[in-house]
């Protein structure tokens, strides 16, 4: 999956974001059940509830007057529902089957840095990517009731409640030790340098009629919750963009019902392969050379976006879409929202950890010197901005770089000396050719060679039991223990219980938080269980 990348240099593909008795459910964004805690609404609380459902139904109601005024058709199979606090919903009032067409959307109703009213100014200013779409949205919601698309803003949150978001002391407190506490601060260094290098001059050339405080800080924040969270790429000419209606539908991993196509380009809302994107796409060029690669008016496709059904669902079902195959750090980080048992889960361990390891168990003349022979044999880790890491898999299994480089740590002085005279000789075209011919020699070296490397099956598990050493399972149990560590005294224990007293709906950044950091800590229980029971079979096959 890689490390989650900071927002402001990430390209997004996928739309939209995102005292009870103990017996009572609540339904969260993603259509789970949790128990809900906290204490029961006071009347006050109720009516103030109460009026806003109402506010939501008549935002709702206009929408939809927008959409049919814009051309946007919905199926009459498909129900908006707008009366849950976490948002608008969609669901199947009839069955849907694989293949239907349930809503087209024409690409003029898109909002867009093509189709705003800013788009002089836009393409003047030389911007792109999301940071021309964050204008196109600032711009619009300045215009009220004069824009095209207020109707549909209207209907949007002020901001996503991404991390991006929330008071820094809140966001250092609640995301301590997790994927997205380093990452959440680099979003707003990114973010504040865009509006200073580029929203900042745009509002002193005087190219927009707008009001300065209509594109502050804090707009140019709440815009780009909404762009990371909600857009989708559209085609070449238009760029990303909003899309109305196909951004109300919900995330489930998995489990999506519709997809969004684009005609243009045949592709469709999961984009799966995108999820692994470096950030050199949209956010990264925020200003460019060539702004569009079509003649200023023209377009490249007129026909209207569609959303089509790749599963069945029933009548009352909730109807999903799919942002991707994504962990909770980055549904959290892009969307505000995480799911509960997420098997795209990772935890990292960043090379810096593994070497501070080796250094006090060796030194650091060591760890250097044995990084340098992991790296002479063709290896590296993942790199994300100016770290360099190794992932652990929601089942706790380590990334095989990882063993690998504990692997060479771990090899006794005479072997190392011997090794390092040919290692070059020894990379192969693949990873595992190089790890095979690592072991081959190293056995070769040994003063008990196996004598069973006649065959690639028998080499294949002479790896395994050297990437299986009692040595290596001890260095992951102390590997874990260290990043552990990083969450602060309270256990795994503690946060599992203030979890299940958590209201997803009056606490929602203390419950999502909770929920990256339960996933991210059972992993590393995983991980432990995964040395330990290696560590054990090994005693027990060489008492």
């Amino acid at each position: 999956m890689g490390r989650t990348q900071p927002i402001a240099k990430q390209p997004t593909k996928y739309s939209v974001c995102p005292s009870l008795s103990t017996s009572t459910l609540l339904r969260d964004k993603n259509g789970q059940t949790t128990p809900q805690g906290g204490r029961g609404r006071t009347p006050r609380a109720a009516a103030a509830a109460a009026m806003d459902a109402a506010a939501a139904a008549r935002r709702l109601r206009a929408f939809k007057r927008w959409m049919r005024a814009r051309g946007v058709v919905c199926s009459d199979a498909l129900r908006l529902d707008a009366s849950d606090p976490l948002g608008v919903h969609v669901h199947a009032v009839a069955p849907i089957r694989e293949g239907d067409l349930v809503a087209t959307i024409p690409r003029g109703a898109c909002l867009t840095p093509r189709t705003t009213g800013a788009a002089g100014a836009i393409e003047a200013a030389e911007l792109g990517g999301c940071l021309a779409l964050a204008v196109a949205v600032m711009y619009e919601r300045a215009r009220g009731g004069d824009s095209p698309w207020d109707a549909y803003l209207q209907l949007l949150p002020d901001r996503e409640s991404v991390p991006l978001v929330w008071p820094a002391d809140e966001a250092e407190r609640l995301l301590a030790g997790t994927e997205l506490d380093k990452i959440v601060k680099q979003d707003r260094e990114f973010l504040c340098e865009d509006w200073k290098e580029c929203i900042e001059p745009l509002i002193s050339s005087g190219e927009l009629d707008v009001h300065p405080d209509d594109f502050s800080l804090d707009k140019y924040f709440s815009a780009k919750t909404l762009v990371s969270s909600r857009s989708f790429q559209i085609d070449d000419y238009h760029g990303f963009g909003m899309v109305p209606l196909a951004d109300l539908f919900n995330h489930k991993t998995d489990g999506e019902h519709v997809h969004f196509t684009s005609a243009s380009d045949d592709s469709d809302s999961d984009g799966e392969d995108d999820d692994e994107q470096s950030d050199a796409s949209a956010d990264d060029q925020s200003t460019i050379e060539n702004p569009t690669n079509s003649p200023s008016g023209s377009r490249v496709d007129d026909e209207d976006l569609e959303m089509i059904v790749v599963r069945d669902a029933n009548e009352g079902e909730e109807v999903y879409n799919t942002y991707g195959t994504m962990g909770n750090a980055a549904l959290l980080h892009r969307y505000g929202f995480t799911e509960l048992d997420n098997q795209y889960d990772i935890v990292n361990i960043d090379l810096a950890m593994v070497t501070k390891w080796c250094t006090s168990i060796f030194s650091s003349r060591h760890a250097r010197a044995r990084v340098s022979l992991w790296r002479n044999l063709g290896y590296s880790g993942c790199t994300s901005q100016d770290a360099e890491y190794f992932e652990i898999s929601y089942d706790g299994e380590p990334q095989l770089e990882l063993l690998i480089l504990l692997y060479i740590i771990t090899l006794k002085p005479d072997v190392y000396d011997k090794l390092i005279c040919v290692a070059r000789d020894l990379v192969g075209d693949e990873e595992h050719d190089t790890i095979h011919n690592v072991v081959k020699f190293v056995n070769g070296t040994s003063s008990t060679p196996n004598s069973k490397l006649n065959g690639h099956d028998e080499l294949h598990d002479v790896m395994k039991k050297f990437l299986h050493s009692e040595s290596i399972c001890s260095a992951l149990l102390s590997l874990a223990d260290m990043r552990e560590s990083l969450y602060g005294s309270n256990t795994l224990e503690d946060d599992e219980e203030k979890l299940q007293a958590c209201c997803i709906v009056t606490e929602r950044k203390l419950y999502h938080s909770l929920v990256l950091r339960v996933s991210e800590r059972r992993i590393l229980c995983r991980l432990r269980k995964y040395a330990s029971s290696r560590s054990k079979t090994k005693k027990r096959k060489h008492p």
